[in-house]
């Protein structure tokens, strides 16, 4: 096998690890779908989702994991803050599902701010423990296994966030027609509830 047969295979494995951690129903990914389905700020989501993922990984690669292990207390604090926005993000969505008038989501209604978007998909990004868990320490030990080629790996990983963010935020485009009903946004608000719900409960019985 020669070192670029090597390398492509770190590569790739890197790649397949990464999709494996982060294509899942969480709050997160939950919150892209929503933005691409209402075209809103779209671009500002997935690169604010892509970029902290990147960060995230090349900290976990770069040994950030090793520190994480050793302060609990740290994890603790970010763990139950982390619930505590869900818990407040789940009670919106289960507002707009309950109140038909409170439906912001509906093409053409209400556009949220910004910053507002911005402070979500960091909140919903940086308070979510479960990026440090797995992303940082489970990711990097991962990578470590690999030695100096642990880079490549981590490259790979990155790739991957970068592709499902942008392929989960404008790929959403072909779903709208599912929600050109109110009812639709009713029933993924109802869903986003509960993930978010589910998430915080286990976050905060773990703590």
């Amino acid at each position: 096998m020669t070192r670029v047969t090597d390398d492509l295979l770190v590569t790739l494995s890197g790649l397949g690890f990464g999709l494996t951690l982060i294509v899942a129903i969480g709050a997160q990914n939950a919150f892209v779908l929503r933005q691409g389905l209402r075209r809103e700020h779209v671009a500002l989501v997935v690169v604010t989702c892509a970029a902290s993922d990147v960060l995230l990984i090349g900290l976990g690669v770069g040994g950030m994991g090793a520190v994480l292990a050793g302060a609990p207390t740290l994890l603790t604090a970010v763990r139950v803050g982390g619930a505590a926005f869900l818990l407040a993000y789940a009670a919106l969505a289960a507002r707009r599902a309950l109140r038909p008038a409170a439906l912001e989501a509906i093409p053409g209604g209400p556009v949220t701010q910004r910053t507002a978007t911005l402070a979500t998909a960091l909140a919903l990004t940086w308070l979510n423990p479960h990026v440090y868990l797995d992303t940082v320490l489970l990711l990097g030990s991962v990578a470590g296994t690999h030695g100096d080629q642990r880079w490549l790996f981590g490259a790979g990983a990155a790739l991957g966030s970068v592709a499902w963010f942008a392929g989960l935020g404008y790929g959403a485009v072909v779903l709208r027609p599912l929600f050109a009903r109110p009812v639709a946004w009713r029933a993924l608000d109802a869903g986003v509830a509960l993930v978010m719900t589910a998430i915080a409960v286990a976050l905060l019985t773990s703590a």
